[in-house]
């Protein structure tokens, strides 16, 4: 019920959904007044969730920044999250947006920085079809020549709660030693951390694939931005998840 939930709630996240409903008050409202009102507030949210420059300054503040790792230490293992991939309409799997863990996960084993890579995630579809994420990094995992002695796969998981749990048993059973290196994106480190950390797994933050915060926006951050919105949604939703989470005592 809970992944049911967590699902319905994302797709009520999404800024421009406030935006079409001020709007649609405001066509259907007969008083000339209530109609400006409602207007201008749709205008101002649409500016301020179009805004790059206010999305920059809080991503600054919610990113969490890496972990300091000791010179010369070879970690047991990298903690890879799903996200990164996901099936097309031939149920063949692709990589996405945040492909950027997947890589930086296999670089952190290629240079020697830790030992084992662990991909965790399945299907967070409300439908899942067969397509499971974890099982499809195997195979590119191979390709990129990462021996099969150092890769560990969980592909159950449905959300980064489950990621938690199936990752700690994984451990457990292959007796890997903490602390691990957690390889996420930066927008999802913050609730992620707070995750692992609640199930008790020794992890080190280890961010990647920063979509905001990097540097301040030009002048620029005066013009509206359609990608933004987008950006903005995902933070959101982040937050939300944080926030269920402290009070579920989940994260």
């Amino acid at each position: 019920m809970f992944f049911i939930l967590s699902k319905i709630l994302a797709f009520l996240l999404f800024p421009l959904l406030y935006v079409f409903a001020l709007l649609l008050v405001a066509v259907f409202s007969k008083k000339a007044k209530t109609k400006r009102k409602y207007l201008i507030i749709a205008v101002a949210v649409l500016y301020i969730f179009s805004n790059g420059f206010l999305l920059n300054q809080f991503a600054k503040l919610w990113d969490v920044s890496p972990g300091k790792l000791e010179n010369g230490k070879v970690y047991s293992a990298a903690i890879v999250l799903g996200g990164f991939a996901g099936d097309d309409s031939e149920g063949k799997g692709l990589f996405g947006p945040s492909a950027d863990r997947f890589i930086q996960g296999v670089l952190l084993q290629k240079t020697g920085r830790v030992k084992d890579i662990l991909i965790s995630g399945g299907n967070g579809n409300l439908n899942p079809d067969g397509f499971r994420e974890g099982a499809w990094a195997k195979f590119q995992l191979k390709d990129a020549q990462i021996p099969d002695s150092c890769i560990l796969i969980e592909d159950q998981s449905r959300n980064t709660l489950e990621n938690a749990s199936l990752t700690k048993k994984l451990l457990q059973q292959h007796r890997l030693q903490g602390p691990y290196l957690l390889v996420t994106s930066a927008f999802h480190m913050r609730r992620s951390l707070g995750i692992f950390k609640k199930a008790g797994i020794d992890v080190i933050p280890y961010p990647c694939n920063y979509i905001a915060g990097k540097k301040d926006a030009s002048f620029t951050w005066l013009i509206p931005d359609a990608d933004t919105l987008s950006k903005w949604s995902i933070y959101i939703k982040e937050v939300i998840g944080l926030v269920v989470n402290y009070i579920s005592g989940r994260g």
